[in-house]
C-alpha cells in the first residue's frame, strides 16, 4: 500500500464507526452549548463532529487526566494492602491539530525520561494518532514560529490534508499502515494531482498566519539575562493565579499527589494536576513558600517554558496552540509575554554587561565560583550580591569597589552594602 492516500468525505463515518467497534475513539465534537471538546465517541451518527474549530482543551487529559487514581489502599490491623490501578485501553485519538498531536510527543519524551511514568505509557502505549493540518490558522494560532504546525512531517500515525470533496491520507508510522491496511476498501491511492493540490494548501497554510512570535530572541535575552525585573512585577500585578494557562496547556505536566481516605481503613493515592503559577505549588511541609509573590511564580513558568525546555530538550515547550491567549484576561500569556520581552530596547554592552562578569573581570571570583553563585541564585531568587556576600566568596566592600572600577571611579570606598542583581 502507498504512504499517500485518498479517503473521501462520503466515506468518513464508515471508517469512524469501524474504528469505534473496535477501539475507544476521541475526536472533536460540539456541544449543544457550542463548544468543541476531545469527548469519547460511542456512536459516530449521533453526535456533531467537528473538525473546523480547535478544541476548548488539549488532548493531554486522556493521557494524564485532571486526577487520576494511582492505587487503592487498605489497612488490616498493621499491614497494608495496595492495589495498584493501570488502565490500559486501545485508542484512537482522530482529528488532533499538529499542535495538539506534537504536544503529546514531548510529554512522551517527559514522562520516559529516566524515571518512566508507567500510569502515563500504559494510556499512551496502544493509541494510534490521526491530525488533521490546519488550512485555515485560527486568529490565536502560532504554531508556525513554535515550528509544530500548521502540517507535520513526522510523528504523526495518519496525517489528513482537507482538499474539499476529499482527504489526502499520509501514512506516518506503522500503526497508522496497520489501520489502512484493515479497511483498506475505505481507500484508493492518490494522483499527482491530488499531491500537487495538497502542496499548494500546505504553502498557503504557512502564510495566513496573524502572529508571528519571535521565540530565539526571548530565550537570547533569557539567557543573557536580559528580562527585567520589573517586567516580573507587571505580570505578577496582572495575574491572577487561577491556573487556567496550565489546565488548557497541551505541554504543561506538573502535578500533586494526595492520599483521599474513604474510610478509617481504606482509602486512595490520587494524582491530581497542579501549577506553577498557584500559591501551593512551592509551599513547604513546614508552611515556607518560596515563591510566595505572584511575580516569583510567573517567573518561572516563563524560564521552564522557554530557556529550561531550550537547554534539555533543545526547543520551548510552547506548541502555539494559543489556548494560553483565550483564556487568561489579564493578558498574561506567551504571546504578550514575548512581545514584551522583545520589544524592551536592548541594553548596551557596557550596560548588559553583567555583576558576575564584572567582578570575575576584577579577579574577586572566578568563573567557576560565578556559575555556583549563579545556579544557587536561581534557587535561591536572592540578589547575585546577596548570594556572594552569603556564600564568602565577596564583600560588600570588594563588589562596590569593582563597580566603582568599571564606572570609571577610581576610588571607591565601598560601603559594605549589597550591590547587583
Amino acid at each position: 500500500m502507498p504512504d499517500e492516500l485518498i479517503l473521501d468525505k462520503e466515506h468518513l463515518t464508515g471508517f469512524l464507526r469501524k474504528i469505534a467497534k473496535e477501539r475507544e475513539l476521541v475526536a472533536p465534537v460540539k456541544n449543544s452549548h457550542g463548544d468543541t471538546l476531545f469527548e469519547v465517541v460511542s456512536s459516530v451518527d449521533d453526535i456533531s463532529l467537528d473538525l473546523e474549530s480547535k478544541p476548548v482543551m488539549p488532548a493531554k487529559n486522556f493521557f494524564l487526566p485532571r486526577t487520576e487514581t494511582l492505587f487503592h489502599y487498605q489497612r488490616k490491623g498493621k499491614q497494608y494492602l495496595f492495589k495498584e490501578v493501570l488502565p490500559e485501553v486501545p485508542r484512537v485519538l482522530f482529528g488532533l491539530r499538529s499542535c495538539d498531536l506534537w504536544a503529546i510527543l514531548f510529554l512522551d519524551v517527559v514522562f520516559q525520561e529516566n524515571f518512566k511514568d508507567r500510569y502515563y505509557l500504559n494510556r499512551r502505549s496502544d493509541t494510534v494518532l490521526i491530525n488533521i493540518g490546519c488550512r485555515e490558522p485560527m486568529r490565536n494560532c502560532f504554531c508556525k514560529s513554535a515550528k509544530s504546525g500548521p502540517f507535520l512531517t513526522q510523528g504523526y500515525d495518519l496525517q489528513l490534508t482537507d482538499l474539499g470533496d476529499r482527504f489526502f491520507v499520509e501514512i506516518g508510522r506503522p500503526r497508522g499502515r496497520e489501520l489502512v491496511e484493515k479497511w483498506d476498501y475505505f481507500f484508493r491511492p492518490a494522483t499527482n494531482r491530488d499531491r500537487d493540490e495538497q502542496y499548494e494548501i500546505v504553502l498557503e497554510a504557512e502564510s495566513r498566519f496573524e502572529r508571528i512570535v519571535d521565540f530565539d530572541t526571548a530565550i537570547s535575552r533569557f539567557i543573557n539575562n536580559e528580562v527585567d525585573d520589573a517586567l516580573w512585577e507587571e505580570l505578577g500585578n496582572r495575574c491572577q493565579g487561577c491556573g487556567g494557562c496550565a489546565y488548557v496547556c497541551p505541554t504543561c505536566y506538573c502535578f500533586n499527589i494526595v492520599d483521599r481516605p474513604d474510610s478509617e481503613t481504606e482509602g486512595q493515592r490520587l494524582r491530581i494536576h497542579d501549577a506553577c503559577t498557584l500559591a501551593g505549588f512551592t509551599r513547604l511541609a513546614g508552611g515556607h513558600n518560596p515563591r510566595h509573590e505572584r511575580s516569583r511564580r510567573v517567573r518561572r513558568r516563563f524560564y521552564h517554558k522557554l530557556p529550561f525546555a531550550q537547554e534539555k530538550y533543545h526547543r520551548p515547550s510552547c506548541v502555539g496552540c494559543g489556548r494560553c491567549v483565550e483564556i487568561c484576561f489579564g493578558r498574561v500569556d506567551m504571546i504578550h509575554f514575548i512581545r514584551m520581552v522583545c520589544e524592551r530596547p536592548e541594553k548596551s554592552k557596557e550596560a548588559s554587561l553583567r555583576l558576575g562578569e564584572i567582578l570575575v573581570r576584577a579577579g574577586v571570583i572566578s568563573t567557576e565560583e560565578l556559575k555556583i553563585a549563579l545556579e544557587k541564585q536561581d534557587r535561591t531568587g536572592k540578589l547575585l550580591g546577596t548570594q556572594l556576600i552569603e556564600d564568602g566568596l565577596a564583600t560588600g566592600k570588594e563588589i562596590a569597589f569593582a563597580l566603582g572600577r568599571q564606572l570609571g571611579i577610581p576610588e571607591t570606598v565601598g560601603t559594605g552594602g549589597v550591590v547587583g542583581r
